[in-house]
């Protein structure tokens, strides 16, 4: 400010003295006056270059450097960076905001006031069939078209969520998407969208499981309370008396091995992971399995030619126990489903990627192709009625599964209905290894209860 009061007066006093030198007294007035408007038209000239400056958007330096024009354009400038600075930081922040949503395992939806999509992440695009780019500004209830959903929204109470099917599913591989929404803002949405299939059905299995195990029990049970009550109640002749408690025995065994099963799942799914440093002979494996599906044949009263290929000398690393009870279930399945006079084939191959295969073929009667990745659930079974006359509890091929699992191995299931069935089990190289000599005395691993 001094600096401009400064040159001010400097222009009237240099005015002054030319007005005086050309005219006298009066001249000087003149002279004065004069050089206060010459620094005024100056002053806007340099105040009109500023203005020019701000109108183009203060990108380039600025035009003046000194004076109070000069520092106006100095404090813009620095005011301007200043912006430029927090804008880049809250772009920063934005951007990372984003990046975490996209990559939430939950779905995201921004909608306008209109229920219009203004912003999604991939979960969701991915649960709801919405193409990011293409599909902003659609209405989200054109996209979603689940009646559910519509009814939803038009009810306007979002205090809860609502369950939907998600674009992918399908009958062999469902989806259910779990959607709310939450109000914010001017009227907008936030509509947050999650997989929930998983979570529904362990909660189908877990109502399944217990209804299953409630059968599975209820009926040897009320057996065995029949006969007891004709027992106690009534004179029974001693060869009746023999059959009844025959029937007995076998319920009660049914109950045992039930019991048996569902130990050996909660084991399996609570106990570490079996390591490497444990080698079993398959040769072993495979003729305690052939022995178990003889006698098995016998007390079914099935007279079926079970054969084993005599395999490589190699040996799997595992928990025996488990290995044994794996194979010896396909055994068991094949044994109790094949009808009497079939063949049973158990074989072992070395694969030419360092793998090996168990598998067990037999000539029984077959399972369609929609059944198959149904399998392996807990009392799944194709044919309800012969699956009991058979004796089988329906845990065998669940214990196969996590036993599989546990080994990092695959179960492979190969089947044509009227042509018989091949049940693998192709265990990864590093648990398979050519038998070594201490290899060769290990002893037959412990038996196990087949399912």
């Amino acid at each position: 400010m001094a600096w401009r009061l400064t040159t001010f007066i400097l222009c009237q006093f240099v005015g002054g003295v030319l007005g005086w030198l050309a005219a006298g007294q009066r001249g000087a007035a003149l002279g004065i006056v004069g050089g206060a408007f010459g620094w005024f038209f100056v002053d806007m000239l340099r105040g009109r270059r500023l203005l020019e400056w701000l109108r183009r958007g203060a990108d380039n330096a600025p035009p003046l450097t000194t004076g109070l024009w000069g520092e106006v354009a100095e404090r813009v400038r620095r005011s301007q960076r200043a912006g430029q600075k927090e804008i880049a930081e809250a772009e920063g922040r934005l951007q990372e905001f984003l990046a975490a949503i996209q990559a939430s395992p939950n779905g995201v939806v921004l909608l306008d006031p209109r229920g219009r999509i203004e912003w999604c992440n991939q979960t969701a695009a991915a649960h709801l069939g919405i193409d990011p780019q293409r599909d902003l500004q659609q209405w989200i209830g054109n996209l979603v078209r689940d009646p559910a959903f519509a009814t939803y929204q038009v009810r306007g109470d979002y205090s809860g969520e609502v369950i939907v099917q998600g674009r992918d599913s399908s009958p062999m591989r469902p989806l259910r998407l779990s959607v709310q929404l939450h109000p914010y803002g001017q009227g907008r949405k936030l509509l947050l969208s999650r997989d929930v299939t998983a979570v529904e059905q362990a909660e189908t299995m877990r109502r399944d499981f217990v209804a299953n195990v409630s059968h599975e029990i209820r009926t040897p049970l009320t057996v065995l309370a029949g006969f007891i009550e004709t027992l106690q109640t009534l004179p029974v002749q001693e060869v009746d008396r023999a059959r009844y408690l025959d029937l007995m025995a076998q319920q009660a065994h049914r109950m045992q091995t039930l019991v048996q099963d569902l130990l050996t799942l909660s084991r399996l799914e609570g106990s570490p992971w079996p390591g490497a440093g444990e080698w079993t002979p398959v040769a072993a494996l495979l003729a305690q399995c052939e022995q178990e599906g003889r006698s098995l044949s016998a007390v079914l009263g099935k007279s079926h030619a079970i054969h084993s290929e005599a395999p490589a000398a190699c040996e799997l690393a595992g928990a025996p126990s488990e290995l044994l009870s794996a194979m010896s279930n396909l055994v068991s399945n094949a044994v109790r489903y094949t009808p009497s006079g079939g063949r049973i084939q158990l074989r072992w191959r070395d694969l030419p990627d360092g793998r090996g295969e168990f598998a067990v073929q037999d000539s029984g009667p077959g399972i369609a192709a929609e059944h198959i990745p149904r399998l392996t659930e807990r009392f799944y079974r194709v044919d309800r009625s012969r699956s009991r006359e058979t004796g089988g509890t329906g845990l065998g091929l669940a214990i196969v599964k996590h036993v599989v699992q546990r080994h990092g191995a695959e179960l492979r299931i190969d089947s044509t209905p009227g042509a018989g069935s091949t049940f693998a089990i192709v265990f990864p190289a590093n648990r398979v290894r050519a038998l070594t000599q201490t290899g060769a005395d290990v002893p037959a691993p412990p038996a196990t209860a087949a399912s």
